[in-house]
């Protein structure tokens, strides 16, 4: 499977200040990290290539700094990363971003499957995803709190998703976008020594 997972560099403050001239926050000064939800959209990513073979590709947008956590992917067990880096890309809404993520993944080839964390911790409005599923006409699984089954040959697979009141068993067909949630697994945490790799 061909797996791709888009991860964002956030800060790791909830006193998120924005610039009242260009609208976009201010990072100066404040210390990024890997959006927590990401973190589980990696791992998940990770077991499913462990179960059916094939790839995973962490992808993020944002300025040179956030190879940082594309690192972190790869300590993880990512295969491969992408950087999306532009002036172009300063201040980009959440229209723009799930349109420059989507034309990465198109890029990239053939996708059997797109994970992401259900939302960004500093934007919180979890539409980047829906809308990366929405330009690719992947089939949108939104809140994943599991992955029950996936079959590659007939291109089909089962999640559970968590809702306010309860829980939803879905089947969709392959290729599919999901948004996990926190708890959907238990991210591994990479060894130094792949730490030390992912650097290099």
């Amino acid at each position: 499977m061909n797996i791709v997972v888009c991860i964002k560099q956030v800060p790791d403050t909830m006193d998120v200040r924005i610039d009242p001239k260009t609208n976009t926050l201010i990072r100066d000064g404040v210390p990024s990290i890997l959006n927590p939800f990401d973190e589980f959209a990696i791992e998940e990513g990770l077991r499913l290539k462990e179960r059916f073979g094939g790839k995973v590709t962490a992808v993020t947008m944002g300025p040179p700094q956030a190879s940082e956590v594309l690192r972190t992917a790869l300590a993880m067990g990512a295969d491969s990363a992408v950087l999306l880096s532009d002036r172009a890309f300063a201040g980009s809404d959440t229209l723009a971003t799930s349109y420059t993520l989507s034309q990465a993944i198109r890029k990239i080839g053939a996708v059997d499957m797109v994970i992401t964390g259900k939302q960004a911790i500093d934007g919180d409005t979890a539409q980047v995803g829906p809308g990366i599923a929405a330009r690719l006409g992947f089939t949108q699984l939104t809140y994943v709190s599991k992955v029950e089954s996936v079959d590659p040959e007939k291109g089909t697979i089962i999640v559970e998703r968590l809702l306010d009141g309860g829980r939803e068993r879905v089947e969709g067909v392959l290729p599919a976008l999901l948004t996990v949630v926190k708890g959907i697994n238990v991210p591994r945490q990479p060894s130094i020594l792949k730490m030390k790799k992912a650097r290099t």
